[in-house]
């Protein structure tokens, strides 16, 4: 009997799974907009998340808060010991590598693509978890809208949608209102 119900509960996790990544897709009108490289293609994502935010300010000044990396720990708390490796003023430039710990885990991740200043997307991999995080800023009358979207893979990602399916998701509501506030105070 409890090898029925471990085999039911697996099940339920998996289906649970899989419906998840379809609702994320289905709720970010902006995933066709990115450039996603094959196998981050968010329909054959193990994890897919979406996040938006209305900012009153221009892309430019978004970008530049996007690219100063070395800066992220100090604003915001899913991010510590980024240190880009590429070049010696912190900040993130076409085809940079940088490492960070961000959910606990260390990362090196490599920019993909860098298009000032409206798309910049980033490869990060580990033995147990690949991912591709990409930011969208589009013009608006008041300013910009932010998307980031984010696919992974590996078996750590099952866990991740297991234990803490929301955590990712509220760790980057915290980055975009983080950078709303620092991008409409600047000045």
């Amino acid at each position: 009997m409890a090898k029925f119900q471990f085999l039911t509960l697996l099940l339920a996790l998996l289906m649970s799974s899989c419906y998840s990544v379809k609702k994320s897709v289905e709720a970010s009108p902006y995933a066709k907009q990115i450039n996603w490289p094959a196998p981050y293609a968010p329909e054959e994502a193990k994890f897919y998340v979406h996040n938006s935010i209305e900012i009153a300010a221009a892309p430019e000044v978004v970008w530049e808060i996007l690219l100063a990396a070395e800066t992220w720990p100090a604003w915001y708390e899913g991010a510590t010991d980024v240190q880009v490796q590429s070049n010696d003023d912190g900040l993130l430039t076409e085809e940079a590598v940088f490492s960070w710990t961000t959910m606990g885990l260390d990362f090196t991740s490599t920019i993909r693509e860098f298009e000032p200043p409206y798309r910049l997307s980033w490869e990060s991999e580990k033995k147990s978890i690949k991912g591709y995080h990409a930011w969208l800023i589009i013009p608006t009358k008041t300013g910009c809208q932010l998307i980031t979207d984010e696919s992974q893979h590996g078996w750590l990602t099952f866990m991740e949608k297991t234990f803490q399916p929301q955590k990712l998701e509220r760790l980057h509501d915290v980055w975009l209102a983080a950078i709303k506030d620092k991008a409409e105070n600047q000045g």
